[in-house]
């Protein structure tokens, strides 16, 4: 029985756990918002969020402690000028945890973990073109190149050459037969 089990290992060492874990918090404290596992991204709120509190107050102590954990002065420095001022009096629950569904390869339950207050902050993606759109374009393009190509090569004439100065081609990949000649030994004393 798993009774009052706390966290989750991940399939790591606890080295490897921890370098994980922070590697995660600089992305989100940088991005905003990134997409893992549910499982990670779970974890991730456990560890992002406390240090997020701790530097709501903006000491010297502060920046050590996280610090020590996030080793990128620029995110340190972006959490405790834009992220805590944008965070207000909120009194926890900085980040949500959005599920996405199954990955395709390994079927791994997906997440987007993201802070809550830069929900609405980050740029959606632009909408791809559709088929009918982009031909209209290619076409001009390849209308243009052509042209440029049949304004660069004027076709050279050249004498053509005598039956003399012909000479037969070889085929490619086709090489002369070597004939082996074996040798017979020789016997001694005859």
């Amino acid at each position: 029985m798993r009774h009052r089990v706390k966290g989750r290992k991940l399939g790591r060492t606890a080295s490897h756990r921890l370098a994980l874990l922070r590697s995660l918090a600089a992305s989100l404290l940088k991005h905003k918002k990134i997409t893992t596992t549910t499982a990670k991204a779970k974890e991730l709120r456990g560890f992002v969020e406390p240090l997020i509190t701790k530097a709501k107050t903006d000491s010297v102590h502060a920046r050590r402690y996280v610090s020590a954990q996030i080793n990128d002065r620029e995110i340190v420095s972006g959490l405790f000028s834009d992220i805590i001022p944008k965070i207000g009096d909120r009194a926890g629950g900085y980040t949500r945890v959005v599920r996405l569904g199954q990955r395709k390869g390994d079927g791994a339950e997906m997440a987007i973990i993201e802070l809550v207050d830069f929900s609405g902050l980050i740029k959606p993606k632009t909408p791809k073109k559709t088929k009918d759109e982009e031909k209209p374009t290619d076409t001009k393009v390849e209308e243009t190149k052509a042209e440029e190509k049949k304004a660069e090569k004027p076709k050279k004439k050249t004498a053509p050459k005598s039956k003399r100065e012909k000479t037969p081609k070889e085929k490619p990949g086709v090489k002369e037969k070597k004939v082996k000649t074996t040798k017979t030994p020789q016997k001694k004393g005859s």
